[in-house]
This record gives structure tokens, C-alpha cells and sequence, in this order.
């Protein structure tokens, strides 16, 4: 609970300092994640371009996600948040499809029902993921990718058996924020 509170201060600290800046991108949206053989995870994911640290080209983001709204809302399933904060390169500025590559850190939690308290259910998050990013003439972009999972479960670790090594996701983002050249 304390991380989730963590990441939420973070956030509104970011937005609220970025929402200022008025000469950098900034791109709000939702996340929809699924994991390959597992779970369809969705949240919001936030990122970040400044003006004076190579513009358009180079973002920091954070994303939070759950299968709470999504494979677990009014199931059975395990509920399961993702906490990730990300570095990402895009290629060829200024052209409406892009290539990018993004390097994520973060936390991961599944809520299991009391009697398998005993398992795994906390971890770190490791991930790299690769794909493209659609820019439509509106301030919407479209951003899909496939990634990998470094740190997962694999039965004979302390990682919760849920975390799952390949997924695939797509953003759906609004810039908020467009730098002026």
C-alpha cells in the first residue's frame, strides 16, 4: 500500500511540475497490456519529452496497470498491479509512424486469495519492449509493442508464478503538451 501511495505522489508531482512547462511534449493515455498466455492487464501511462534533453526523441514515462480493470474486474481472477517507470528512444522525428524502443523499471503485486498467502506475490519489474508509434493528425497517438519480461515467474524462484514473460501492449495517448520550435 505504501508503494501504491508512493507512485501516486510521484505522479501528481511530475504532472503538476510538467504541467507548467508548456515547451515539452506531454502525453496522457490508457494502456492496454496483455500478457501471452495469461492475464489482459489495462491503466493509464504517462510520458514525457523535454525541449532541452533531446526533444521528441527521448521520453520518460510511467504507467500503472491492473488486471483489476480488465481479466479480474468482477471475476474470480487475480487481481494484479503494475508499477513502471520507463525510458524510451523513438526514431525518425517528425514522421508520422516511428520505430521506438523503451526500457522499463518497476514493481509488481498480485492479490491471491487468503489461502495462498504463502506464494510469491510481490516483485521487481525488469522489461524491454519495441514497436511502433502512429501519430494521427489529432494530438492522438497510437503506440504498439511487443516486450519481454526479464524477471518472471518460472515455478522455482521467489517470483509470483502470474508474471508472466512476453506481452504485448498498446497506448492510446492525448498530447496534453507540444513543444514549440
Amino acid at each position: 500500500m505504501l508503494i501504491r501511495t508512493y507512485f501516486l505522489v510521484i505522479i501528481m508531482i511530475i504532472t503538476t511540475h510538467f504541467a507548467s512547462a508548456q515547451s515539452s511534449v506531454l502525453d496522457v493515455g490508457v494502456r492496454l497490456q496483455k500478457d501471452v498466455g495469461l492475464y489482459s492487464e489495462n491503466g493509464v501511462a504517462i510520458s514525457y519529452s523535454d525541449k532541452g534533453l533531446l526533444p521528441d526523441r527521448l521520453y520518460f514515462g510511467f504507467s500503472y496497470f491492473t488486471s483489476r480493470l480488465a481479466t479480474a474486474f468482477n471475476s474470480n481472477a487475480i487481481k494484479q498491479d503494475n508499477f513502471l517507470l520507463s525510458s524510451a528512444w523513438y526514431f525518425r522525428q517528425h514522421h508520422v509512424l516511428r520505430p521506438f524502443v523503451r526500457a522499463n523499471a518497476g514493481y509488481f503485486e498480485s492479490t491471491y486469495p487468503e489461502i495462498f498467502n504463502v506464494l510469491p506475490h510481490k516483485s521487481l519489474l525488469l522489461s524491454s519492449d519495441a514497436g511502433l508509434s502512429y501519430q494521427t493528425p489529432l494530438p492522438l497517438k497510437i503506440s504498439a509493442s511487443l516486450g519481454y519480461n526479464f524477471i518472471y515467474g518460472q515455478g522455482n524462484n521467489n517470483t509470483p508464478g502470474t508474471l508472466y514473460p512476453v506481452f504485448y501492449q498498446v497506448t492510446l495517448s492525448w498530447s496534453i503538451l507540444k513543444h514549440t520550435k
